[in-house]
């Protein structure tokens, strides 16, 4: 009988939390929610206006990799200014194969 009693405090308690939950996030939607017009951007979003890849970056995004450049780094022309995890460095030592990480 003591279990029955706390099981519907939790239930109680969690449907309270769940009803407080949904009325204080839909209370404070005043900002633009993504994905509601994807063929429309909010009025202020930022825009890329130009790619500004120089030499310097080529260099560090091609580190490691001997010419001729294989095909398929092709797409770093195109990369715009997007992220791309492929001109960080990696993990160290055994995967290390663009040679990033100094040598121990």
């Amino acid at each position: 009988m003591h279990r029955s009693k706390a099981r519907g405090k939790i239930t109680l308690w969690s449907c309270g939390a769940l009803w407080f939950i949904a009325a204080t996030s839909t209370a404070q939607a005043s900002h633009p929610i993504a994905g509601v017009n994807p063929d429309q951007r909010p009025e202020g979003a930022p825009v890329i206006t130009h790619d500004a890849h120089g030499p310097i970056w080529f260099q560090r995004a091609l580190h490691g990799v001997s010419e001729p450049y294989p095909m398929s780094l092709l797409f770093l022309r195109h990369q715009g200014n997007w992220y791309t995890p492929f001109i960080q460095p990696g993990m160290p030592g055994y995967y290390d194969i663009r040679g990033w990480h100094p040598a121990q």
